[in-house]
This record gives structure tokens, sequence and C-alpha cells, in this order.
């Protein structure tokens, strides 16, 4: 480590505190154990219980769930008709999946820049890199802060192109009092440990278009069908299924449904507990003017998965990565989200290169996550609020 420690003194806790942590209580528990002692361990009833769940909850007229959310965006593009020669644009502050999924359909990700204040997606920037070749726009819900979708929706509908809305990080989200699930023309979801809602892995496409979803359902199980009306030859009898596309095993367990389904019970419990968090984090750290924060648009009521502190550097005598090893040092674990996709060696070697994307490159460079989940208590919020004001005091220039 290079100078992270403050000299003299014990660090603000004893134990340490991690950036993010599943809540498990014992409902989630006895519904997967209900399950493994039913009848089905994958494509039964919790299956179709935690779709209908999802609907209700986004106002969404389809769901599909999916044994991550990897998948999710995979399908999504495969739905969205994807394909070699085609261009998907999203954002490079974003887990390298956002990205992927036009990989995997033989297209080509191109990066439209971030906005400053808010660090999701600029509309601005995704109207100048729309071409010929734009089939679909991933946005990222960075954070859990839902993107302009209205003015991202008015761009893509003008050309025809599909938005689809990578909501991995905000369910629970409402934008302009709407479910995020519901506005986009798809909407991806994840319920991996460390988000608001887990299933241990999973996630979900919603739609509201029935021909999208017919093409989800088919990607994510093999591309086959039992529906009659989907059937190219006569039927064999009641067991007849026909593969008509290509599609993969990406189906969820039970087990899995029945743990999210659980989950989403607590869900307004999770939102709240999270949305105090914020609050006391938004009112201390405006007091430190060594560091900033998100800028919220008001459109979106959000329900935050991570919390973002960006440093100044220009008012300290530390760069991000001295004051992140000086958390560690005080017992508080950070992360940070994201490396720019396209700095990652594998987008190198495909010719991506820096520079690409300026606001997100300043922003990878000065910013980390902070402990953020249901389970942290008020002493817990206080000691990374301590922690980040003794750096700053011990590290302030001048």
């Amino acid at each position: 480590m290079d100078k992270p420690a403050i000299e003299g003194g014990s660090p603000v806790r004893d134990t340490k505190l991690f950036y993010g942590h599943q809540y498990i209580d014992e409902a989630d528990i006895r519904a997967v154990t209900n399950v493994l002692r039913g009848d089905f361990l994958t494509c039964g009833p919790e299956i179709t219980r935690l779709e209908e769940r999802l609907c209700a909850l986004t106002r969404a007229k389809h769901g599909v769930v999916v044994s991550n959310g990897t998948a999710a965006l995979h399908i999504a593009a495969l739905a969205a008709g994807v394909g070699p020669g085609d261009e998907v644009i999203t954002t490079p502050i974003t887990f390298a999946a956002s990205a992927n999924c036009a990989l995997y359909c033989g297209a080509r990700p191109v990066f439209a820049d971030i906005d400053a204040e808010t660090y999701n997606i600029d509309p601005d920037s995704v109207a100048e890199k729309i071409s010929d070749a734009t089939k679909a726009v991933v946005a990222v819900d960075f954070t859990g802060q839902a993107a302009r979708l209205d003015k991202l929706l008015s761009i893509c509908h003008d050309k025809g192109i599909v938005l689809i809305e990578d909501a991995a990080h905000s369910i629970g989200t409402r934008y302009k009092g709407r479910p995020v699930g519901s506005v986009a023309d798809m909407t991806t979801f994840s319920f991996h440990p460390v988000k608001t809602v887990t299933g241990g892995e999973g996630g979900a496409v919603l739609t509201d278009d029935d021909q999208l979803y017919t093409q989800l359902k088919l990607f994510h199980t093999h591309g086959i069908t039992r529906e009659p009306a989907l059937l190219e030859r006569p039927s064999h009898g009641g067991w007849y299924y026909e593969q008509i596309a290509l599609g993969m095993n990406y189906r969820m367990t039970d087990m899995q449904a029945a743990l999210i389904s659980s989950q989403l019970d607590k869900l307004e419990l999770f939102r709240s507990r999270r949305k105090e968090i914020v609050k006391k984090y938004d009112e201390a750290f405006a007091q430190i003017p060594e560091v900033s924060v998100q800028k919220e648009i008001a459109e979106s009521d959000t329900t935050r998965h991570l919390y973002i502190l960006r440093i100044r550097p220009e008012r300290l005598t530390i760069d991000r990565k001295q004051f992140f090893d000086a958390m560690a040092c005080e017992n508080i674990c950070c992360n940070v989200h994201y490396i720019p996709v396209y700095w990652h060696p594998y987008y190198e070697r495909l010719g991506y290169r820096k520079g690409l994307c300026p606001h997100a490159e300043k922003l990878y460079d000065e910013i980390m996550s902070l402990p953020l989940y249901y389970s942290m208590t008020d002493e817990d919020v206080e000691d990374v609020i301590r922690a980040v004001r003794k750096i700053c005091d011990y590290y302030r220039k001048g």
C-alpha cells in the first residue's frame, strides 16, 4: 500500500464492513425447503408464480424468468433481432454483460458516454452514436437510478430501434411514478446476492410486447415450444414438442424462484432502509468538500443498489486508490463500479481503445462504492461516514 493508513490511533471499527451483503430470513429458508420437499425442483409452479408476481410488481404484461441477469440480457438482445452486422449502443460504466450480450449475438457493441453528474448513459451521446446498423440500445440504470427513459424511448422509436433497460440495479425504482419494468420495450433484472432482491442467482425479462414475449420464451429454453399456434408440423400426441429456433438452457430452478418470491415480500422494507441510508450519506457528504455524490434526477424515485462516492483529487493529497486503501485500513471494505468495459483486454483485442468516452473514464478514476445493504445498522452507517471524514481531514490539501 502506498501511504493509505493514518498514523496513530485506531481504525473507526474493529470488524470488517463489506460493501454489499444479502439478507436471508426464516421465511426465505422455509420457501426454499418447501420446494425441496415438494414435487418440482425446476419447470414447476414457483416459476409461474414468480413471473406473475414480477408482472404485478412492474405492471408489465409479460415476464420470463431465467438463470441469471446475463442470460436475461442475451435473450432480450436475441428477441430484439440483434445479429451479425448489427450494432448495440450501451454505456461503458456497467458490468461487462451489458455489452457482451451484443457480442453473443455476433453484433458490435458501441459505447455512448455518460452524463457527468448522474453517471447514467447520456441520451445525446446515444443519438450521436446511432448508425444504420444500430438495432438496440441497452440503457443501464446505474446504481438503481433510472436512466432518462422518456428521451431514450423517443430517440429509439424515431429510428425503429429497440430499447432494452438493464435494470439489474433498479428493482423497486419508479420512473415518473411507473415501476421500472413497464417503461422500456424490454427490461432485464438480476437477482445476484448483492442486489436488492436475491435468488442466489437469477434474472428476468419484462415486456408488454406479445411478439417479443414469444421470442423470449423460445430463446430461454432451447428454442423449443409446445404451443399449438407455433408448431410447424402436426402433433404426434400430448408429449409432442418442436425446436423451431436455436435457444439456450437459461431456465431458473423452482428453488431460486421461491427464494426470490419470498424476498419480494420484503422489497418495501429493503427499499425503505436503503433510502434511509442514502439520505444519511448524502447529508453527511454534502458537508465534506473533498468528495461529491451522484446527482439524482427528479423523474427517478430510486431504490439504490450502489452508493457511489466520488473523490475530488484537486482537494486531496491522495488519489482514489490511496483513498480506497485507507478505507480498508479503517475496516470499511469498498468496491469500484465499474472499470470502463472497453478497457478490458478482451475488448482491446477487438480494437477498442481508451479515449472513447471521456466522462466515463474520468469518473472511473475518482469513484468507489461504499457499503449499502438492508441489514446495515445506524452504527455501521456512522462508521462509514466517520471513516470518510477522517481520511478527508487527514489528507486535505493546504
